[in-house]
């Protein structure tokens, strides 16, 4: 993987990360933990997304989109463990 492709997902993380913590009110964790939140969220998509059969196509803002469903998914997981 080249620096170019590790600057891409960590982008690509921190905007999917940032726009979880803006529809899952109450959550953001600064630009570190934002981009942790996407990049996790986009492992969690990639298996979620096609299990249920969604599929968005390649690009970047399909990896946006995707990310962010998953980081959606993994603060509202976390949002229901905190609360417990």
């Amino acid at each position: 993987m080249g620096i170019e492709s590790l600057l891409v997902m960590l982008l690509i993380g921190a905007i999917a990360g940032w726009l979880a913590g803006t529809i899952v009110s109450g959550f953001g964790y600064g630009l570190l933990g934002n981009m942790v939140v996407g990049i996790v969220g986009a492992v969690v998509a990639s298996f979620v997304l096609p299990r249920l059969g969604f599929g968005m196509g390649g690009g970047i803002l399909a990896a946006i989109v995707n990310s962010t469903i998953g980081a959606v998914i993994v603060l509202v997981i976390v949002k229901l463990v905190k609360r417990v």
